[in-house]
């Protein structure tokens, strides 16, 4: 077989634009993609999960159930996952006080702060000022399995404000309900919110 200079992303669509309205198991696109790169490369395929999960998250790929993909020309999207300017960074870390708005400590403890979307950006968050936090890298990257009570409460705080300066009535009243729930039982009453 003739050997291409392709890349990774460039396979993966490969496949699936070979194999379009059908729901591909996990297994059997990867299965695929290692056997084809090393054909193609001579090398391994190291990270075929990423390369799946990238086109899914631009749009390209529908996400079925987990681990099952679906290529459907009709429905694909070009979303634009953005990121924060570097001006909207620095008005983030002004307005939180150049701290993690979760654990509190900022440079000075020596902590590396990140600029985290507080909606994702692969479900549609935007890179605006009311949608970013300022975490340090433990809390960045721990954000989806955190489970602290007060993680909690400051990220539904977060939520809340979002969705009020979206509009977003149902979210900001979800948030509301819950934020009330953590007063009613006297839960971290040292991090205050209002109702807007």
């Amino acid at each position: 077989m003739e050997k291409k200079n392709i890349s990774q992303i460039y396979l993966v669509k490969e496949y699936f634009l070979a194999n379009p309205m059908r729901d591909i198991p996990h297994a059997e696109i990867v299965d695929w993609l290692t056997n084809e790169w090393k054909l193609r490369n001579d090398s391994i395929f190291r990270d075929p999960d990423r390369a799946i999960r990238s086109l899914h998250q631009s749009g390209f790929l529908i996400k079925v159930t987990k681990g099952v993909y679906r290529y459907d020309p009709a429905f694909v999207q070009e979303i634009k996952l953005e990121d924060f300017s570097e001006s909207q960074k620095l008005e983030i870390l002004i307005r939180d006080n150049f701290r993690c708005v979760i654990c509190g400590k900022g440079r000075e403890d020596g902590v590396e702060l990140h600029i985290d979307h507080i909606k994702p950006k692969a479900l549609g968050g935007l890179a605006i000022v009311e949608n970013g936090q300022a975490l340090c890298g433990a809390h960045n990257y721990k954000k989806k399995i955190f489970g602290q009570t007060e993680t909690g409460k400051k990220m539904f705080i977060r939520l809340y404000e979002l969705a009020v300066f979206e509009g977003d009535d149902f979210t900001a009243n979800f948030c509301a309900e819950i934020l009330s729930v953590f007063e009613k039982y006297d839960v971290n009453g040292h991090i205050e919110w209002k109702v807007k």
